[in-house]
């Protein structure tokens, strides 16, 4: 992910700490933890060709990558449906390969609609129609679909936005991400966006990247949460950074959070599964969970020094 990068050399400088909770985070989470927390971890794409040899055999196919990707995670932030409508048939073909699984498929809506129209036109309604048509056919096996608007798209066109919200479909679980500063920087426009988030019961995905620190939000609009974490190539930073997300997020679990996606992100994808198995067995450690990491066909354990 090219979002948010910057040289080498300013990681040293950046200051990571993440922020206070927001106000809906603390007007949200206020009880106790919930009994059926879910906790889905997993990469952008199934298929690097890095990861023959370390999580996948040397010599795997590419039509088997998804099913080997089943095997070390539980979720996808799939970015694979950002460039291109998939056809039911495909779709359920995608999702045989979680049979039996509690794996969750998070599809990001194509570009044509978020990036390329206008979304409260009749045209964005149809193209929607279209991509809904498709991954519906994922079954259980759908998480939340991911709506991602690009840097320019502005508060400026806050009503387009809300109207293409008011009329996504409630039984769809939906994040939404969005980039421009003044989402960030302008109070009223903060308020104005994961208000609207609140009532409608969509989700605020929140990005830790290096070089967008106002996209470290920490606002929950409903008690589940989608973090996407852009490493630096197993940079020191980055287990610090994860450290600290391990300490929030056990607060989280502790006062009511009931589903967390967390999406690991690494420069080409070489290091990220490395990284979510720090993640997990760090969080397994401290919020008693056991969910499964990846698990390596060469020793890793170097990797964690």
């Amino acid at each position: 992910m090219e979002f948010g990068k910057v040289a080498p050399s300013l990681l040293e400088t950046i200051d990571f700490k993440l922020p206070p909770d927001g106000w809906f985070t603390q007007q949200l989470l206020t009880g106790q933890r919930f009994p059926g927390l879910k906790v889905y971890v997993g990469g952008a794409k199934w298929g690097p060709e890095s990861w023959k040899g370390v999580i996948y055999p040397i010599d795997a196919k590419d039509k088997d990558m998804l099913s080997h990707y089943v095997q070390h995670f539980n979720s996808i932030e799939l970015n694979a449906t950002h460039y291109k409508v998939y056809p039911e048939t495909t779709i359920s073909k995608w999702a045989e390969k979680a049979t039996d699984k509690d794996f969750r498929f998070c599809p990001k809506i194509t570009q044509s609609i978020s990036h390329y129209s206008d979304l409260s036109s009749e045209r964005a309604r149809q193209l929607t129609d279209g991509f809904l048509n498709g991954i519906l056919a994922f079954g259980e096996h759908l998480g939340p679909v991911f709506l991602q608007l690009s840097e320019k798209y502005s508060p400026e066109r806050g009503l387009q936005l809300l109207h293409y919200l008011e009329n996504w479909p409630s039984d769809v679980p939906l994040f939404l991400e969005v980039r421009h500063e003044k989402w960030f920087s302008d109070p009223e426009n903060r308020e104005w966006l994961f208000g609207h988030l609140h009532r409608l019961g969509i989700g605020a995905v929140i990005t830790d990247t290096a070089g967008r620190r106002d996209c470290v939000h920490m606002e929950l609009t409903q008690p589940k949460t989608m973090i996407r974490f852009v490493g630096n190539g197993r940079h020191s930073t980055d287990y610090s950074r994860i450290d600290e997300w391990i300490v929030r997020i056990n607060h989280w679990i502790a006062v009511g959070l009931e589903e967390l996606y967390f999406f690991m992100h690494q420069p080409h994808e070489q290091y990220s599964p490395e990284m979510s198995a720090y993640f997990i067995e760090q969080l397994n450690k401290t919020a008693g969970l056991q969910l499964q990491p990846p698990q390596f066909i060469t020793n890793q354990q170097s990797l964690f020094d």
